[in-house]
């Protein structure tokens, strides 16, 4: 089975078991439509793929940390959207959930996401307890403080900000995360797949800068220019546009040469190239060809 099948599968699977008769239907939906149709997926394949680098000799608990991963992305765009943050009225192409829902059940539906991966954690890991404790503390690392998903929203709300903290709390550590995930998922040391994580996530928000600086929002499904209008620190406020292109070209290039010698590796490379390739803005694609 593909990776990319592997997370549809698993998504599909523990949504039908959460959302019982007992749930309310809204909250039911509203989750639904924030997790379907996804996005690139690039999360939960990256865990996934370096799952498979290490041998996968668990695929359930591999398949368990790949859907947590993704259900706190999802959860964190959901909050991100709200009109308390950047107050935007579209995600991956279609109304953000606060404007189909309204913003308590936008609110409800990232914290019933949140809850939801580490209950998916447990489950997952049935069959190998032993690498639970591991997993759910890299997961926590990834989302809250010092350093996760919630510090770096909550550094937009500090007075001076340095770029590159502010960036590797609020993607990176996420990509991080799930490429440690996948090793420990798969009974592996994560340690040698920290920095292909720390690359890939500096390389992914470079990217959304420049599509946010540049791209119509058909192209990223999502507003643009919003860095601009809230005062978001950002690599093309920093750099340039250019300058921000040339540093996305060398964190692809550093992100490939992170990932360990593995019978996978060549694949990860693909993958890593393959996002690239997909999150550089159509303009500057074409201006370098």
């Amino acid at each position: 089975m593909s990776v990319s099948l592997r997370v549809e599968s698993t998504l599909e699977a523990l949504l039908a078991r959460a959302q019982g008769d007992l749930t309310p239907p809204r909250l039911a939906e509203s989750v639904r439509y924030a997790v379907f149709p996804g996005g690139a997926r690039v999360r939960p394949s990256l865990c996934l793929a370096v799952a498979e680098a290490c041998g996968d000799d668990q695929p359930a608990v591999a398949n368990a940390a790949a859907a947590a991963v993704e259900l706190l992305h999802c959860a964190s765009l959901v909050h991100d959207d709200l009109p308390c943050f950047d107050d935007a009225d579209s995600r991956r192409g279609k109304p953000s959930v606060h404007r189909v829902f309204s913003e308590p059940l936008a609110v409800l539906a990232g914290d019933a996401m949140i809850v939801l991966a580490f209950e998916v954690l447990a489950q997952g890991c049935a069959a190998a307890p032993d690498r639970l404790a591991p997993l759910i503390r890299t997961l926590a690392a990834g989302v809250g403080m010092p350093t996760g998903i919630v510090a770096g929203q909550a550094w937009e709300s500090e007075p001076t900000v340095n770029v590159e903290s502010y960036h590797q709390s609020k993607t990176g550590a996420l990509f991080v995360a799930a490429t440690r995930m996948g090793a420990l998922a798969a009974g592996a040391s994560p340690v040698p797949w920290s920095r292909l994580g720390e690359k890939l996530g500096a390389a992914y928000q470079a990217a959304d800068d420049l599509m946010d600086a540049v791209s119509e929002p058909e192209e990223g499904g999502k507003p643009t220019g919003r860095d601009v209008a809230l005062n978001r620190p950002n690599l093309v406020a920093e750099l340039g546009v250019q300058g921000a292109y040339r540093r996305l070209q060398e964190l692809v290039g550093e992100a490939v040469e992170a990932i360990p010698d593995c019978d996978g590796a060549q694949g990860l490379r693909d993958i890593v190239r393959g996002q690239a390739l997909r999150l550089t803005p159509k303009q500057l694609s074409r201006s370098a060809a």
